[in-house]
């Protein structure tokens, strides 16, 4: 069965790579509702012409509609989830191939996986393989700013499923599937000092630059890498002119945390950060926006069942823990066993040269489809 399967893919790995060059053009930053619709549009029809689905439209938002996609019949299912927004402007990079590897905004992060899961589904169908369960496949268009709309979607789909499969990218260089990934929490700092002429007048300023300055040093020194925590300090401004004592400042704070009780900890210290300077008012809002997806005994099992299909190919899978987070943040926090990196393999996440590997589509569309022929 496995072989059958595999050759079904390899002899359509061509196919596979037509449709992702032609998701990739469909451009779809977050934040532009027009080109996410139309990019979505895209997918729903190739849903239809692939797998002979119908799509149900689960949310129209002001930023992108998210898409399910349900295959099969059942009592119980299998969630795949996926998004199909990037970080890339449109036109800010250009689709190319250079030997193996194929360039192109969202190519690795996700829409690779998207294909590639479509694709296992598809092989599975045309040859008349018996699936156990029904699957529902969640499509969704805000996972780049923080998943707002979906996640309420996609913890609802997930309380229904006995497993989550995420097709998000494989660990770069290694192909690792996730079994652990980070929580992230992302807070705003505000500094009101007071301002005064930077020359006439400098005794009578607060300034609200050196607050920001002290509680940067402050807030970096929260990191502790053998509890996996980071703090990271990522922008910042303040002031209006270089003759005034500046009286106000801004710095957006990133955080990330192994553990729900390190979450809980460094949530606290960060919202009740105090005033350093005299004189000095601040404020701090923000908090988690995904919960840490921490190995459980079932992801264990989900992943020991990927890695025995792997060994067939003779591919020696390896899992990981990573410190970006994804929609398998959500599924892993509520309970439900979660599987994530089970997308394309390939290199530069969010950077510039983002690719795939094209001779990996067809191996990691058969470990796919035999993940979801044995669970």
């Amino acid at each position: 069965m496995e072989k059958t399967v595999y050759s079904y893919l390899y002899d359509h790995e061509q196919a596979m790579l037509d449709d992702l060059i032609e998701f990739v053009k469909k451009e779809s930053p977050s934040y532009d509702k027009k080109l996410v619709d139309e990019c979505g549009t895209y997918l729903t029809h190739l849903f239809q012409r692939r797998l002979d689905v119908s799509y149900e439209l689960i949310k129209e938002t002001k930023v992108g509609n998210h898409m399910k996609f349900t295959i099969g019949e059942g009592e119980h299912q299998i969630l795949i989830i996926g998004h199909f927004d990037t970080v890339w402007e449109k036109g800010r990079l250009n689709l190319k191939r250079e030997g193996n590897k194929l360039y192109g905004p969202g190519i690795l992060d996700m829409k690779g996986g998207i294909i590639q899961s479509l694709w296992a589904i598809k092989a599975i169908q045309e040859l008349k393989l018996p699936l156990n369960k029904k699957i529902v496949f969640l499509c969704n268009s805000d996972e780049e700013i923080g998943s707002v709309a979906s996640k309420e979607y996609i913890e609802e789909e997930a309380k229904k499923s006995c497993a989550v499969l995420v097709a998000e990218p494989a660990v770069a260089g290694s192909g690792a599937l996730k079994t652990a990934r980070k929580g992230v929490g992302v807070f705003t700092l505000k500094i009101w000092g007071r301002a005064a002429h930077a020359g006439n007048h400098h005794e009578d300023g607060i300034n609200a630059i050196e607050e920001l300055a002290r509680q940067v040093i402050v807030l970096q020194e929260f990191t502790n890498y053998e509890k996996g925590t980071t703090v990271n300090v990522g922008t910042f401004t303040g002031g209006s002119g270089t003759n005034v004592v500046p009286e106000y400042a801004e710095a957006n704070i990133d955080l990330r945390v192994s553990t729900e009780e390190e979450a809980e900890r460094a949530t606290d210290i960060i919202l009740n950060l105090k005033p350093i300077l005299k004189g000095i008012k601040l404020e701090v809002t923000g908090g988690m926006i995904r919960p840490p997806m921490v190995k459980t005994e079932q992801t264990k099992e989900l992943f020991e069942c990927a890695q025995s299909i792997a060994v067939e190919l003779g591919i020696d899978l390896e899992e990981a823990s990573v410190g970006g987070g994804s929609d398998g943040n959500f599924t892993a926090a509520i309970g439900i066993p979660t599987l994530d990196g089970l997308g394309a393999c390939g290199k530069g996440i969010h950077a510039e040269y983002e690719h795939i590997q094209i001779d990996k589509l067809a191996e990691r569309a058969f470990l796919f489809a035999n993940l979801l022929l044995r669970l």
